[in-house]
Order: C-alpha cells, then structure tokens, then sequence
C-alpha cells in the first residue's frame, strides 16, 4: 500500500509531461491533427456521456475487487472480462460478428506477445547462465559511487539491459545484487521502487530496440524505426521524471509519510 501511494504523485507528473508535451506539439502542427468534433448542445453531451457508464462501471469493479481483497490483480483481469461480457450484453452492443472479430483480435495479438515473451524468455535464460547481469551490476557497486553517481549508473545500466530483456527479467536478475548497494547509500527503499518502475519502463522504449517498440510493431504494422522516432521524446520525458526524482525525492516519498503521520 506504501508502495502504491508512493507511486500517485510521480504518476500525476509524469501524465502532466505527457499532457504537456501532446499539446505543445498539436500546436506546432496544427496540419497534422484530426478534424475537430462537431459543436453539441447540453441535451446531446449528457446523452453521449451516458455512453461512458459501462465503462465506469467496469472500472469501479476491476479496482474495487482488488482493494476488498475479492480478487488479486491477476484474478482482477477475470473480473474486468465477465463484467465487459455482462455489460455488452445489457448495452446489446455484444453480437455474433463482434464476438468472433473480438476473439480472433485477441488470439492474433496473444499469439504475437506470446512469441515476443518466448524470444525474451530464450535471451533471458542465456543472459542468466552467462551471468552478464549479475556481473555488470557487482562492477557498478564495486565503484563505490556516491547516491547520485550510483544513480546515474544504474539508470545507463537499466537502459541498456532493457534493449535485450523485459521488464520483469531485468528486475528479477538484479535486484539481489543492487538492493544491498542501495542499503548501504542510505537511499530509502520505497523511492527507490518507485524509481525503478519508471527506469524499466522507460528501458522498454530505448530507441531503436526497446522491447515494447516490438510490440507495438506487431500491434500496427509500422517500422520499427518509425515507432523509434516516435518514442524518443516519451523516452525523453521519462528521463526528466527520473531526473526530477532524483532533484526531488518528496515527490515519491511525501504522499505515504504524510498520510501515515
């Protein structure tokens, strides 16, 4: 739970980032943005907000299940699938024709990350017999860095090992051998969880191999380099968010210590 609410403020910077970058750049090319929706008067906004209630109902019940100890997060997921059925059944928006295309959809991109996820797991093992990991992470902590450099480090190491290796993977290999170097830079714990979800997520996206860039590959059909390109300043801001961590460290450690005082 500590862990959770250390996690809300960084999450409300960084969808400021985002927010902020999206709309600087729809205002330098205002060319290449879509046709604004049409004008609706008061009578057609609440009919056409209405639509959303499935949506908020279907929210409330994945999150709610999660926070009353019903379901797990991975349950959760079961959760969230019997309410969309439920729901599109009572909206009558489920037909025959929707539920086949819904379920091929679904088949062709499992099939597609399922093979992504064997080609990282195959890497993964080898990375872990040859050690390479575990290696590069006792060299970093055999420099004796000061918190700040040992920061730096860790984030080109983050990085770079997330060209070749998912998110959990790189967690998992590592963590036994940088927790200890933490510890002993008196760096806090919860911080540091929370700077390691926006470091491995950023990894994912390192241009031009990022593992996730493979994904959306698969998802849209585009080049890989396209996708680079178009990942580069989200790659960007999720450095600033690393950087302003680092400056600020209250920003992943205010909301918990306030609410537990």
């Amino acid at each position: 739970m500590r862990l959770f609410l250390a996690g809300i403020v960084p999450g409300l910077v960084l969808i400021a980032l985002f927010m902020g970058y999206v709309a600087i750049w729809s205002f330098v090319h205002p060319d290449r943005m879509p046709q604004p929706d049409p004008v609706l008067d008061v009578g057609q906004k609440i009919k056409v907000t209405a639509r959303l209630i499935p949506i908020l109902i279907l929210i409330v019940g994945v999150l709610g299940s999660i926070e009353l100890g019903i379901a797990s997060p991975t349950d959760a997921a079961a959760v969230g699938v019997a309410l969309a059925l439920i729901l599109s059944r009572a909206t009558r928006s489920l037909t025959k024709s929707s539920l086949v295309d819904g379920l091929l959809g679904a088949v062709r991109t499992s099939c597609m990350i399922a093979f992504i996820l064997m080609g990282a797991s195959f890497l993964t093992v080898a990375m872990g017999f040859t050690g390479v990991p575990r290696t590069l992470a006792e060299w970093i902590g055999k420099m004796e860095l000061s918190p700040e450099a040992l920061i730096f480090a860790l984030t080109v190491f983050f990085v770079v090992l997330g060209c070749f290796l998912d998110g959990i993977s790189m967690v998992v290999l590592t963590t036994a051998v940088i927790l200890p170097m933490i510890e002993a830079a008196g760096i806090d714990r919860i911080w540091f969880g929370i700077y390691v979800a926006v470091v491995v997520e950023m990894s994912q996206i390192t241009p031009p191999i990022g593992f996730n860039l493979f994904a959306l590959q698969g998802l849209t059909g585009r080049n890989i380099l396209s996708l680079a390109r178009a990942s580069v300043p989200f790659f960007l801001l999720l450095l600033v968010l690393v950087f302003l961590l680092v400056l600020f460290p209250g920003l992943a450690t205010w909301l918990p210590d306030y609410l537990a005082s």
